[in-house]
């Protein structure tokens, strides 16, 4: 029991290393895999118009027209995005209205099946939301509370949000008529696009202009202190293994002062006592490191079978879990395995 508690507890501390940081790579790799898909050069907004977990719709429409005055602009294209939970409870999702015949062409998107919404109550949606949702064309989202909208199409490539309504619908929905979240400029030139942002800044001031390259940044920059998170968590997981380990083999060398007392005695050094321990230790650590692995490969999978949320897991997280595994245990070890081969052998001897 008290060695199944000791690889429970490493394999913890290395699961939640590779959960976290497989959740915030896989959703980082999934916002740059549909933005290279938006294929506007700018985006035009105002400033806080459109932030990782809300957005608001104070862009006036009316700017669209302004926008293609301006050399150098091929095309305008208004969009209103929002984001709200995610239909199971757990994470956000994001659905944009946008004129579906302009966005598709702008974007190179094709309806796969289906058709394009039409009317205030529909929404069309991408490959990657239809099969982790199981949808198909006639079924019903409800991004806006009670309130049904039936899906009409399915499109593919994924780009931008994996939800889109009509503008109008969603101008409606929102009580935000004329307005949108922001607006995609598709420049004639694109080796031009920071000379035509220029021209945007001093015809239209006071504005937030940014590349759509810039835009999609990814989770660990777009959430604060992501990245002091997850280095605070692999602490905790050393020393939560570490400790476990150690408080295991205490209490192990607790019940064999004999037994070690009668290596000492038949000539067992120091460095053969701290061995044994040691090597108890780390085979202890490796099989909870492999536990570790195995069930944050099953959390993950289970996860995003139920909520759609995708991981990416890295050489170079499982490295630092591996590191965390073994070597939290060889150290949380070291102190008895010491302790232990400081025993006086008579006295080990004569211990109840």
């Amino acid at each position: 029991m008290r060695t199944l508690v000791s690889v429970i507890g490493v394999a913890l501390g290395v699961s939640l290393v590779m959960l976290f940081t497989g959740l915030s790579r896989g959703m980082s790799e999934d916002l740059r895999r549909r933005s290279s898909n938006v294929h506007a050069e700018i985006i035009f907004m105002r400033p806080g118009s459109v932030q990782l977990t809300h957005s608001t719709l104070n862009v006036d429409v009316a700017y669209v027209e302004r926008l293609k005055t301006i050399e150098g602009v091929k095309e305008a294209l208004p969009v209103a995005r929002y984001i709200f939970q995610g239909s199971r409870g757990f994470g956000f999702e994001q659905i944009e209205g946008v004129d579906w015949e302009a966005y598709a062409s702008l974007n190179e998107l094709s309806l796969t099946s289906g058709r394009a919404p039409q009317s205030s109550d529909e929404v069309v949606i991408d490959e990657t939301k239809a099969r982790n949702n199981n949808l198909r064309v006639g079924g019903t989202l409800k991004p806006f509370g009670n309130k049904e909208y039936r899906v009409t199409g399915i499109y593919s490539p994924e780009s931008g949000a994996r939800v889109k309504m009509t503008l109008s619908a969603m101008q409606e929905a929102l009580e935000a008529e004329g307005k949108c979240s922001h607006i995609l400029v598709k420049v004639v030139d694109p080796s031009k696009e920071v000379e035509v942002a220029q021209r945007i800044d001093q015809e239209l001031p006071g504005n937030k202009i940014q590349f759509t390259r810039e835009w999609f940044t990814s989770i660990e920059q777009g959430i604060p202190y992501l990245g002091v998170f997850l280095r605070v968590l692999v602490g905790l997981a050393a020393v939560v293994s570490g400790l476990v380990v150690m408080l295991a083999m205490y209490t192990t060398i607790t019940e064999r002062t004999r037994e070690i007392g009668i290596l000492k005695a038949l000539g067992a050094s120091r460095l053969y006592i701290v061995a044994i321990i040691e090597k108890e230790a780390f085979l202890i650590s490796l099989i909870g490191l492999l536990a570790g692995f195995a069930v944050s490969l099953v959390a993950g999978y289970l996860i995003h079978q139920v909520y759609g949320l995708l991981f990416e897991f890295t050489w170079g997280w499982a490295l630092t879990a591996t590191l965390i595994g073994l070597g939290g245990g060889a150290l949380g070890a070291l102190y008895p395995a010491v302790r232990a081969s400081n025993l006086d052998p008579v006295a080990a001897l004569a211990y109840e």
